[in-house]
């Protein structure tokens, strides 16, 4: 019998549970079902992951050793003289035939007119001599004429000799005067001679003398020197390096005074390991994106294929037959051309990264 003496405190009492055998059997499958999907899951997805690429291993190469590069002009004076007035800044983007700096042209207008005077005294002197070639000519047909008197006086005087109607002296004097007149007409013949030489012989393909040929030769330097002293802008772009354009500065022919960076195209020389043209080929496409835009995406593709490494084309080529010998992975320099303009302003020099994806490959 049970003691009924001891009370029974709240502590003391049991919660009374009521069991659920149905919600029981249905937790247990589906933690099974999870845990299985979960185990199959993570191998499935590393096989996915080596998949693709084991599939694409190879057929994107890349590197970072590549630069925006554009066409570059150093623009320099034809003619030497002092800046008088200068029509560009630093970074201003110009047009073709844009005058860009002018020379002091005074001294080749003296040139120039200088060069019209001796065309007018060639020309002059070519006058004078036609003339002389026509009075040459007039010289001839007079001593001709005095030959054909003198010839017919000495066969008169010769006939009258023999039938005794005339003296010896007579004839004698017949006979100096034909001497005379051919005498005469030899140098008259030699006058022309030499005036039709001095005219004629130096006549150019052009058909003028070639006295008035030089002059106008030199004229025409002239006036090409007097042109050039107005220096302009051989095609569209942006100048730079202005700050030798000072006015009062001389310049002699052919130093450098600026540089014009062409800007009607760029294109990239990326710069790849030797070990990655084994697939590349013209043609290929090509990613770009350049480190000053990192938000702006690039199309281009491969252009050409450099003939040779950068080394094979540096100042001072690698000796490689020396015992000192390292064997290092050369870089050639592969152009690539840009499909479409770039919305931002492609400036030269600038980093870019450049993958080309060699699918189609041809081996």
């Amino acid at each position: 019998m049970a003691d009924l003496g001891e009370p029974v405190t709240v502590e003391d009492a049991k919660p009374i549970t009521l069991d659920m055998p149905g919600e029981a059997a249905l937790e247990k499958p589906r933690r099974r079902w999870g845990r299985l999907a979960l185990m199959l899951s993570v191998p499935l997805l590393i096989a996915a992951i080596g998949g693709y690429f084991w599939l694409t291993g190879g057929r994107y190469v890349s590197t970072d050793n590549a630069y925006v590069q554009q066409d570059m002009v150093s623009i320099g004076p034809d003619v030497t003289g002092r800046i008088v007035e200068v029509r560009v800044k630093e970074n201003q983007q110009v047009k073709a035939g844009d005058i860009l700096f002018v020379i002091d042209p005074e001294p080749y207008r003296i040139a120039l007119a200088q060069a019209d005077a001796a065309l007018a005294t060639a020309r002059v002197q070519v006058a004078t001599l036609s003339t002389d070639t026509g009075g040459a000519a007039a010289d001839i047909e007079s001593a001709r004429a005095d030959i054909q008197l003198a010839q017919a006086t000495y066969d008169r005087q010769s006939a009258l000799m023999q039938r005794g109607f005339t003296t010896r002296a007579s004839m004698d004097a017949a006979r100096h005067e034909v001497a005379a007149a051919k005498a005469r007409l030899a140098n008259a013949q030699a006058d022309a001679a030499r005036a039709s030489t001095q005219l004629g012989s130096g006549t150019t393909a052009s058909g003028a003398p070639a006295a008035i040929q030089a002059a106008m030769a030199q004229r025409q330097k002239a006036a090409l020197d007097l042109s050039r002293t107005v220096v302009r802008a051989p095609a569209d772009g942006i100048v730079s390096q202005t700050n030798r354009l000072q006015v009062g500065n001389m310049t002699p022919v052919g130093f450098p005074a600026l540089s014009l960076v062409m800007s009607q195209d760029a294109w990239i020389e990326a710069n790849y390991k030797e070990t990655d043209l084994d697939h590349m080929a013209v043609g290929q496409p090509v990613r770009i994106k350049l480190d000053a835009y990192p938000e702006l995406k690039i199309a281009g593709h491969v252009a050409s294929i450099g003939a040779g490494t950068g080394s094979e084309f540096s100042v001072l080529p690698a000796q490689n037959a020396n015992g000192n010998w390292v064997k290092v992975t050369q870089r050639v320099p592969v152009r690539i051309a840009i499909d479409n303009a770039p919305p931002r302003t492609m400036i030269a020099g600038l980093s870019a990264g450049v993958t080309v994806d060699t699918k189609g490959r041809r081996d």
